[in-house]
């Protein structure tokens, strides 16, 4: 038996036709004639000794031995163009695309980014913010800001903050409520998104962390996203339990202030992420130490905290 494959412009029609199972579609497709198309296709089928297509009046179908090639024929040309655009992308010295959450999109990054694009005017920034774990290959992403648990098999990671939480508020409800066991009688703001760290981090958590009791039962606005909620605390509406990496710029502004000395810590961090390799690329390498630069002063804020791992107060 020949194993010797077809050419490979035979198999890309053959996929295309298969795909669409319309040889006009697929021509448009692949910018070439259907007379064409439909000459690559016969070559291939001259080639396996097999049609791979039954043709119909006004349509056509997949023969037995055609549905049997289509599958490896279709993961072939996905891989190979993946492959295609990560070396394209790594040969790339002046576009970075960078996804992370909407959260960290908002709290962090967007208002550095003159930093970044004065410094490196060069580099032609994008962003995606989205929940949802992209493919670098398949959503030619260049670097991931990922936050939580999981481990990046396979891929550079390097940790870049250290997330904990602790009462936040504008300084002029600061100044109604001076000490922890005030919060009993104050507006709390809840947050939808802690929940998923391990164990959950809220007011209950933190009240006995601060070993002043049981939190209020009386219910104050639940936010689906921490930014929403910052933004409400940042309007003087209440106290957020907020998290120091979406609250960083407004804390150094005074904008907001942590009082208390009482900080959850959680096993969830925010981690740098690209493909192995990709680190070494000057604009990676140019994001990736800017961060490091812009997140280097967190250290001064944990210096006043009492940081207790939230696992130590789990119910």
């Amino acid at each position: 038996m020949n194993d010797r494959l077809p050419p490979l412009t035979a198999l890309r029609a053959f996929e295309a036709a298969a795909r669409h199972l319309s040889f006009s579609k697929a021509a448009a497709e692949l910018n070439v004639t259907p007379a064409a198309l439909s000459f690559q296709i016969k070559s291939l089928e001259e080639h396996l000794g097999q049609p791979v297509f039954r043709r119909l009046n006004r349509a056509v179908e997949l023969t037995q031995v055609g549905r049997m090639l289509y599958p490896g024929t279709a993961d072939g040309f996905a891989a190979l163009t993946d492959s295609w655009r990560a070396a394209r992308r790594m040969g790339d010295q002046t576009a970075l695309t960078i996804t992370a959450g909407p959260a960290f999109t908002a709290k962090w990054l967007a208002p550095r980014l003159f930093h970044f694009a004065q410094k490196h005017p060069e580099i032609e920034l994008r962003f995606t913010a989205t929940l949802r774990i992209l493919d670098f290959a398949r959503d030619e992403v260049d670097v991931a800001i990922r936050f939580g648990l999981t481990a990046d098999d396979g891929l550079y990671s390097v940790p870049i903050i250290r997330e904990w939480l602790t009462p936040m508020m504008t300084p002029a409800l600061a100044a109604d409520f001076a000490t922890p066991a005030d919060l009993h009688h104050a507006p709390l703001l809840h947050q939808d998104d802690t929940r998923f760290l391990k164990p959950p981090i809220d007011w209950a958590a933190w009240f006995r962390a601060a070993d002043i009791g049981v939190a209020p039962s009386h219910g104050g606005p639940t936010f689906s996203q921490a930014d929403h909620a910052i933004d409400a605390a940042l309007e003087g509406a209440g106290v957020v339990l907020g998290r120091i990496s979406l609250t960083q710029k407004a804390l150094r502004e005074g904008r907001l202030v942590a009082p208390y000395a009482t900080a959850l810590t959680t096993e969830a961090h925010y981690r740098f992420v690209c493909p192995k390799g990709a680190e070494m690329r000057p604009q990676v390498k140019a994001f990736l130490e800017w961060m490091e630069a812009e997140t280097a002063d967190l250290s001064s804020y944990e210096a006043s905290k009492i940081l207790i791992p939230a696992a130590d107060v789990a119910p």
